[in-house]
């Protein structure tokens, strides 16, 4: 099904470039909520906005609220709230559909939307076309008896923070822990740093002062060297990082070490396995062939999808599993919530660690991964390569690489780079052909 708008995550661009204008969001506003009254059958029509903390947010919440007002919807209002939370309160709501206004780890100047079924997931092809079938078409305003109305949830952060808390083990105690919790000034500033102090751990929270511009500057799960550096001055347990909207987080260790997704996903999946049965595990293409190995010595089956949280949760329902992830943070833990979730990941971790007495560098000393580097080439939205040429180079890589040796080449479905990943033996071997690859994609532009 070939989309107009909607890419792999919802609708995401630079604020100001069509279609990230304020006009725009008034229309699918009211696409959206024209096609949510249709599906809702009856059950009351809401739907609930929350953002990250980009400063276009305020534009956009209101051009959306306009469009779904206009289309006879109610409203209800979150302010900023981590995307997960979305997700957890359109379920608690009973509401017709979620949006989030966020370009998640992209810099103040991109924004976006996402939008989350009345179940918590992402919406189905079906209804994106359903949506896009309208956008193109003029706006029509109920009269006034049938427009909705605009409600704001002041109490949105507690009810997310107590639903968080719940996802950790009852008799765990976080008092002998410090923690250093990284927010990126965007979603999480408010929700994460309560979470963690109030299960007992001392917390020492950076880049918690959004400001409209801050969000994952140099700062978040995108750029660990701040928080890092902070745990080992604090002299923490171990550091952890979120992404401007929420659903992604990255650890490091007692060292300053980066901890990555894979790392994590399968630091989740073993202690489950350990105190039940976990029945499969859903990585990507991109997880490190080391952690499925891992996974193999377990007993636990292993399952790749292609990139993207949509693709995880898909390849989940399909196999049954509880778990899946991806190296850059995005894990679902299913039993939890329908969608990534950034701090219910964060605790399921915290919980492993807890749990097991040990060092989180200890922990993760034990997963043996096969050396992987990866690279991102930038190219302008029109870029086009000859796919015979790029295949031909990826083979003859993958032959130097030798055993266990793969790469993959494929664009981003959220940023205007193509992704190098490549895997092998040896780390030498394997950056010299990413480098070859990068350099020849720098020779079509």
């Amino acid at each position: 099904m070939v989309k107009k708008y909607f890419g792999t995550d919802g609708i995401r661009g630079t604020v100001g470039v069509f279609p990230i204008t304020a006009d725009f969001m008034l229309k699918i506003g009211w696409a959206a909520g024209t096609v949510f009254k249709q599906h809702s059958k009856g059950k009351k029509k809401r739907v609930l906005i929350g953002k990250d903390t980009r400063v276009s947010g305020y534009m956009f919440e209101s051009s959306l609220e306009a469009g779904l007002i206009a289309a006879g919807i109610d409203v209800f209002m979150l302010g900023p709230m981590p995307t997960p939370a979305i997700a957890y309160l359109t379920r608690a709501f009973r509401a017709s559909a979620g949006i989030v206004i966020s370009a998640s780890h992209n810099s103040f100047e991109d924004n976006g939307i996402k939008f989350f079924s009345s179940e918590g997931y992402k919406l189905p092809d079906t209804v994106e076309a359903e949506i896009e079938k309208l956008i193109d078409t003029p706006v029509v305003t109920n009269n006034a008896s049938e427009l909705g109305k605009a409600v704001r949830i002041n109490d949105a952060t507690g009810r997310y923070v107590e639903f968080c808390k719940a996802s950790f083990p009852h008799g765990l105690n976080l008092s002998p822990y410090r923690v250093v919790v990284d927010c990126a000034n965007g979603a999480t500033y408010n929700a994460a740093q309560k979470v963690f102090k109030e299960l007992g751990a001392s917390v020492t929270s950076i880049a918690i002062e959004p400001n409209g511009f801050n969000i994952n500057e140099s700062c978040g799960s995108t750029h660990m060297a701040n928080v890092c550096e902070k745990v080992k001055e604090e002299k923490a347990d171990f550091g952890i990082a979120f992404d401007g909207d929420g659903d992604r987080v990255l650890f490091c260790d007692e060292n300053g070490s980066v901890v990555d997704g894979d790392d994590l996903l399968y630091l989740i999946a073993q202690d489950y396995h350990f105190h039940a049965r976990c029945n499969g595990v859903v990585g990507t293409v991109m997880t490190n062939a080391g952690i499925e190995l891992a996974f193999q010595d377990l007993g636990i089956p292993f399952y790749r999808s292609k990139v993207g949280d949509r693709h995880v949760i898909e390849m989940m329902k399909l196999k049954g599993c509880k778990f899946g992830g991806e190296s850059s943070g995005h894990i679902v833990c299913s039993d939890l919530n329908t969608t990534g979730d950034g701090i219910i990941s964060a605790l399921q971790v915290v919980s492993a660690i807890v749990k097991s007495g040990k060092k989180l560098s200890s922990l993760v000393s034990e997963i043996k991964k096969i050396p992987q580097v990866m690279k991102n080439v930038k190219v302008p939205k029109s870029f086009v390569f000859d796919p015979k040429v790029m295949q031909a180079a990826v083979e003859n890589s993958e032959k130097a690489l030798g055993t266990m040796g793969r790469i993959l080449v494929r664009p981003s479905g959220t940023e205007p780079v193509i992704r190098i990943m490549a895997e092998g033996r040896d780390k030498n071997i394997v950056r010299g052909e990413v480098d070859k690859l990068s350099e020849l994609l720098k020779s079509y532009q």
